[in-house]
């Protein structure tokens, strides 16, 4: 998977030589939950009334040698769209990197996904879990950050939808529309927006056609829908 214009906020290099920030396994016993309720607040400021929203948790996650590095994700009922938060590129527990003035990676993802007539919605949902949870393996690998106004291109034909079908290949990066960035007492924490995106458009910003905003202008929405054309 490549990436244009990526700024490495920081990197560590942990003992394996991977560059990424150590994450230690909570003590069952006493855990602190202090970044993973900031991020849940924020989204109950947008979403007052949806205390207990879809969730989708990891079964091994990656402190404990497991595959995924991102501990869980929340999907809210945005009206016409679902969005998608995730958990685990910030320090969600104590605070043990060195970065005072960042938590974790200093990021979290979201996504949304215009509400449709889909034939199997768990699987669609599932579907993105696992694009997400790729892209943050990225970053828990070599530290490459997925910030704002960028784009991720994969080269691939196939859709990002569940069945392969939509003209949508990839993806742009906004600030995310709802969620402002928190200040949580392991460090700040920006909410990245992912928007689907076609592979002409993605070859427009490429080639240095178009950037990332006047592209996001162009398609008039945040919110993922796997049956627009391209707009390039």
């Amino acid at each position: 998977m490549d990436t244009l214009d990526n700024n490495k906020r920081k990197e560590t290099t942990a003992e394996d030589g991977r560059k990424a920030i150590e994450i230690e396994v909570p003590d069952d016993d006493a855990v602190s939950a202090v970044g993973w309720d900031a991020i849940t607040a924020e989204c109950l400021r947008r979403y007052p009334n949806q205390k207990e929203p879809k969730h989708y948790g990891t079964v091994h996650p990656w402190y404990l040698g497991g595959p995924d590095p991102l501990d869980g994700m929340d999907v809210y009922d945005g009206g016409d769209y679902w969005h998608f938060v995730t958990y685990g590129l910030s320090e969600l527990y104590d605070k043990v990197s060195e970065d005072p003035e960042w938590s974790g990676y200093g990021m979290e993802f979201t996504y949304k996904l215009k509400k449709d007539t889909y034939d199997d919605l768990e699987k669609e949902i599932s579907c993105v879990w696992n694009i997400l949870q790729t892209i943050a393996k990225i970053t828990f690998s070599n530290g490459t950050l997925f910030l704002a106004n960028q784009m991720i291109y994969t080269g691939q034909t196939e859709g990002i939808d569940a069945k392969q079908k939509s003209k949508l290949t990839g993806f742009i990066t906004i600030p995310d529309t709802e969620l402002n960035t928190i200040e949580t007492p392991n460090g700040r924490v920006e909410f990245v927006e992912f928007i689907g995106a076609t592979n002409e458009e993605l070859l427009a910003i490429k080639n240095r056609e178009i950037n990332v905003q006047s592209l996001y202008e162009k398609i008039g929405s945040d919110i993922t829908d796997y049956n627009r054309d391209s707009v390039i």
